[in-house]
């Protein structure tokens, strides 16, 4: 048998995270003293502490670690694991794109954001439209997009979105998502959609979708600058997509800003 202590020593886990691990059952000790409360090991739960040790350093919620340890199918184990590094890593890609995002904000040398001012004719689109959460906007285009490109037989364009102002200032709004086709078709939630005539502001927005918000506020400080105004919802043209290249730094959105000049 060994004293907390020299367990401690053998594992490098603290006495204290040691207690921790033995008050929510996750590593019980071989014997505790009745009278003193005095906690021993066995050497055979030295790769136990081991395991729990390194799992714990890849911030395994000690729920998910209990389950590991206490699972005897190694499919499952590393089952556990990595559903674990999967989150791991869709974590990183989110660190990396927020440094990369605060980089361009802090850049004292950025280049201008080169703005267009384009006249879009009215267009006839295969379009899905509802009012969404903007928490469930990510899961409601993923939908709408697929069943979009199932109901027709090939695009003419790219696809593009209408985004009501209320999305943004009130976190749910009108979305209208649309892909251009020769004969746009009347199947489930897809319809033929007009879009009207408009005046937009275009920019391209290289990169993943989630820093988008940075060119957002790099148009509307040219649209204010050049004596514009924002007149509609915020049109977006997906250039190029997850569908395209999985790559998310080949991304490439245009957004456009229906706008009216106030003199």
């Amino acid at each position: 048998m060994l004293a907390i202590g020299e367990f401690s020593r053998l594992t490098h886990l603290s006495v204290k995270t040691l207690r921790r691990y033995h008050e929510a059952g996750l590593l019980v000790p071989a014997a505790v003293d009745r009278a003193t409360g005095y906690r021993s090991y066995d050497a055979h739960q030295i790769p136990t502490a081991q395991v729990i040790h390194r799992l714990r350093e890849l911030d395994v919620p000690l729920a998910d670690v209990r389950r590991i340890i206490e699972s005897a199918d190694p499919g499952s184990r590393a089952a556990l694991v990595s559903d674990h590094l999967a989150r791991l890593e869709d974590e990183l890609d989110r660190t990396r794109a927020a440094v990369a995002s605060l980089r361009r904000l802090l850049d004292p040398d950025a280049v201008p954001l080169s703005v267009e001012l384009r006249a879009v004719p009215e267009a006839t689109v295969a379009a899905i439209e509802d009012d969404v959460d903007s928490d469930g906007m990510a899961a409601w285009f993923a939908g709408a997009l697929a069943e979009l490109d199932a109901a027709i037989d090939a695009r003419t364009g790219p696809p593009g979105g209408v985004y009501d102002n209320a999305l943004f200032e009130e976190g749910r709004g009108h979305v209208l998502l649309h892909v251009p086709a020769a004969d746009p078709p009347r199947r489930g939630r897809v319809r033929p959609t007009t879009l009207p005539a408009v005046e937009l502001a275009v920019a391209i927005h290289t990169g993943p979708h989630d820093d988008a918000d940075i060119t957002y506020g790099e148009l509307g400080s040219w649209v204010v600058a050049n004596a514009l105004a924002v007149a509609g919802p915020v049109r977006e043209t997906y250039l190029v997509g997850p569908a395209d290249d999985p790559d998310p730094s080949a991304w490439r959105t245009e957004i456009g800003w229906p706008i009216f000049r106030m003199s």
